[in-house]
Formats: C-alpha cells, structure tokens, sequence
C-alpha cells in the first residue's frame, strides 16, 4: 500500500473532482442549485440512477491495483549474504541489483510521515557508483534497524573477522561465514534490535539558529536583489511589472520552508556501525556514516553568519545519486549551523583522535586565521608579489600538509577551510598559466570522489607548491596503511 499508494490517491482525486458539486450539495444543501457541466459523467451517473454499477466499478479497479500492489511486494526479495546485499524485484520485467559489502558507503533509513505513522521505513543501501543504491520498500522500523545494522558490521569486516577466526579453529571457512550470517538475520525475524533507542546528540541545533541561518543566507540576497530589480522597472517602466513580486515571494517562501523543515530535528551521534545523522520534520531520514566513507570535508561561513560566529560542515562521500538530485545537497551537509565548539565536536566523531593541538590548527589558524604575522602561521600562503591577485583573500589563501589530512584555506567574504584526508586522497595536481609562471606561482588541486566541496587551491608559491606535491606521495601511502576507519568494528577492539 505505502509503495502503491500515490496512485491510490490520483484515483480518489479524480474521484472527488469530478463529484465535486454534488459534495458541496451534500453537505451544504442550502447553496441552492449548481451549474450543469454537459459530458460529465458523474452527471450522467446520477440522472440514470447508475451508482450500484458505478460503485463496483470503482470497487473493482481498486481491487486489481490493490492486487497489482500486492504482487509487486511479493516479488520484492532480498537476501544478505557474506558478500552481498541483493533485491530483486518486478513481475514481468525482472529486476536483480547487487551492492558488494566491501563497496557500501552507506545505509540511509527514511521515514515518510504516512510511514512513520504506520511503524514502517524504507532502506537505502548506499553503493559506490552512480545510480548503485540499492532500496528495500518497506520494512518496520524494528527490522530496518537490525538489517542496517547487520549490512553495516558485514561492511565493516566484523563478520569476515568472525569466520576467519573460526576457520582458524578448524571450521570450513563458507560453513562459518553462512553462520553468522544466519544468526544474524535469525535476530532479525526474533525481532532483535540492539540499536532501537536513538542515541544522544552531540549538537543541538536551537529551531532559532536554524531558521535564521536559512534566511541570512546568499537566496535572501539574491530574492532582495530581484525585488529590487521588479521595483525599479516598475518605477521606470510599466507598473505592470509588479505583479511579479508575489509569485517571487511565494516561490522563496517555499524553498526556504522546504530547507527549513528538512533541516529540523537534526542530531549527530556516534555509534558502533559509523556516525548517526537525523533530520526532517516531516520525512525523518536517519543516516549511518562510517567515517571511513568520507573522502573530503569542508567547514565554511557565509558572510552574514560571522556575526554569530556560525559555521557548517559539508562532506563528499559516495552518495550513488546524480549530481542534478534534489537530496545530494541534503545528504553533503553534515552540520546545517553550528558554533565553533560544535564543528570541533562533529570533527572529533569523524576523525577521532585528533589531539588538542590539532584541534587549535583547525580552529585557530585555519577556521579564523587569527595570526597576523605570516612567519607565525603554519599555513604556505600567498606570496607577496602574488598578492594582488588575492587582493581580499591574500592572507587567508594558504595550505598545510598535516600527517593525517591536507588542509586547504580560502576566502576572504565566504570563510572555507577544505580537510582532504591523506588516506582518501585520489591525486594531486598542479597547474600553471602565463601569468602563474611569470610569478612563479601555481595552482594545487586535490582530487577526491565528485562533490560539493572542491579540493582547489590557488596562487601558491611554486617551489612551495612542489615540495607539497612531493610530500604528498609518501604521505597518502603512510596514512592508507595505518587507516583502519573503513574496517570500524575491527578498529574498535
């Protein structure tokens, strides 16, 4: 039915608009007599006495969409393996998708309100590819919960760990993996659910703060700009032009309604299966991130939030959606508004151990930029016959190679601080143009899976520039053998 159901609700639809004259007469008979409509149907039902027929109509084609509803759920299957998590679906058009444990980024549980009224979730597998997710439609939230549960360990190598070790002790290694996995999904139909409560936020986002945040933001610039654009052609030209104003209101009221309300409810939490994230008012999307899947970060500032000292955290990550996807920013934004000690605090749960006086580099010298002195700053900047390139941004342009991450500082009016993790770093590029090479100055890139946050960097002194390039190469290699974030349970013990 929840599957189903938008077509349900286009057929009442239908339904109530073509009796929408007779259920005002029903219920309000003193408006007197309605406009005839010639060739309606409804018309021709009621003048002919026709509403027991009409009735089994309507009755039967309910019945063979509920039927049709049914045969697509129970065809609807899905099975998690050692390796895999597979579904295949369809009745005359099969369908059999295949998300590799090892490649899974992710597991995403929405709730739909008609849903969540209802005890139920939808899960979303996220694969490493485009278009690679892999849905269930629907399961109870129980359930869901414990089979998130069960692909996230498997993905972790926890599982696998389990069955090596068995076969250490004598056992036929496949025996052992089908063991565990069948205890596991065992749990699953006994209703075990040992992750049922959420747990507790490690930020709170005041409803406050949110919506402010949302209305400082560059749409209200660009929504006063045109406002004041409509004005002035109606000013200097026709009056006419006016008009426009209230559909543009109405349409930024509604954006701005739509990102205010996905954004409610936001908490963050760590878990043993990655980093829990919830957010909607209406749909509630639970998100679990390992943060081993996070392949850049980036904490910025718009211009109007510096007052409040406000930042936000966005990430690239294997989403297997498109970029032109509606929910692909949603999904980047891991911290919509925060403070300071709450960007620390949701750093320190993606990249855990990070010491204190790491924590000041990023905060200090790379957040703020506070050291006015170049020769105090850890941070290469922008040399000073380059600086008029940079006239704003000159100071706060800078990078820092740190044994963990590549940090990238930019932006004078829009403050960014770009984290590139040494371990998911993909390459490193360095570009020059004529004028770049008459100032022996270059341009550094670090390439990572395609995102919202762009690992570029420029108008950085050459010799500078290469010395990183260099570094970078024996650094990736170091940090990709020590990181253990993509095998979480096995890190843990």
């Amino acid at each position: 039915m929840l599957r189903g159901g938008l077509f349900l609700i286009v057929v009442i639809g239908f339904v109530v608009a073509n009796l929408r004259d007779r259920l005002v007469v029903l219920f309000f008979p003193g408006l007197g007599e309605w406009e005839r409509y010639e060739g309606d149907p409804v018309d021709y039902v009621w003048e002919n006495n026709l509403w027991l027929v009409a009735g089994l109509v309507v009755l039967g084609a309910l019945l063979i969409l509920l039927g049709v509803f049914w045969l697509s759920w129970r065809f609807h299957t899905f099975r998690i393996t050692g390796d895999d998590v597979e579904v295949r679906s369809g009745v005359l058009f099969r369908t059999h998708r295949r998300a590799p444990l090892d490649r899974v980024q992710g597991v995403n549980l929405t709730r739909p309100m008609v849903a969540r009224l209802l005890g139920t979730a939808k899960l979303e597998v996220v694969g490493a590819g485009l278009d690679a997710n892999v849905k269930l439609e629907y399961l109870s939230t129980a359930n869901a919960e414990a089979v998130r549960a069960d692909i996230l360990r498997l993905a972790s190598g926890r599982r696998l760990a389990e069955a090596q070790a068995a076969e250490r002790r004598g056992g036929p290694r496949v025996r052992a993996a089908a063991g565990v996995v069948s205890a596991g999904l065992t749990g699953l139909i006994e209703g075990v659910d040992t992750e049922a409560a959420e747990p507790a936020s490690v930020v709170h986002i005041p409803p406050g703060r949110l919506i402010a945040s949302h209305l400082l933001s560059s749409s209200t610039l660009w929504m006063l700009g045109l406002i004041a654009a409509v004005i002035a052609g109606a000013v200097f030209g026709t009056p006419w032009v006016l008009f426009s104003i209230v559909p543009t209101v109405i349409a930024f009221g509604a954006y701005w309604f739509r990102s205010i309300t996905r954004s409610l409810r936001y908490s963050i939490a760590p878990t043993a299966s990655g980093v829990r994230i919830t957010f909607g008012l209406f749909t509630t999307i639970t998100e679990t991130l390992p943060p081993g899947r996070v392949h850049a970060y980036e904490i910025h500032q718009p211009l109007m939030w510096r007052p409040f000292g406000w930042w936000s955290i966005r990430v690239n990550r294997m989403s297997g959606r498109s970029a032109t996807d509606s929910q692909s920013l949603q999904f980047a934004e891991v911290l919509p508004v925060g403070t300071r000690a709450d960007v620390e605090r949701v750093l320190g749960l993606f990249l855990s151990g990070l010491t204190e006086a790491e924590i000041d580099t990023l905060a200090t010298d790379g957040m703020l930029a506070l050291r006015r002195r170049t020769d105090d700053d850890p941070f290469t900047a922008t040399p000073r016959r380059a600086r008029w390139l940079r006239p704003l941004s000159w100071r706060r342009n800078g990078l820092l190679l740190t044994p963990r991450a590549l940090l990238l500082r930019r932006g004078a009016i829009r403050r960014g601080l770009v984290l590139l993790p040494l371990a998911r770093l993909q390459s490193v590029r360095i570009s020059q143009g004529p004028l770049d090479r008459a100032l022996r100055v270059a341009n550094l890139t670090g390439h990572t899976v395609i995102g919202r946050v762009s690992g570029g960097l420029g108008i950085i002194d050459r010799d500078d520039a290469l010395a990183v390039w260099n570094d970078i190469e024996a650094s990736v290699i170091d940090a990709a053998a020590r990181d253990r974030s993509h095998r979480w349970e096995e890190s843990e013990r």
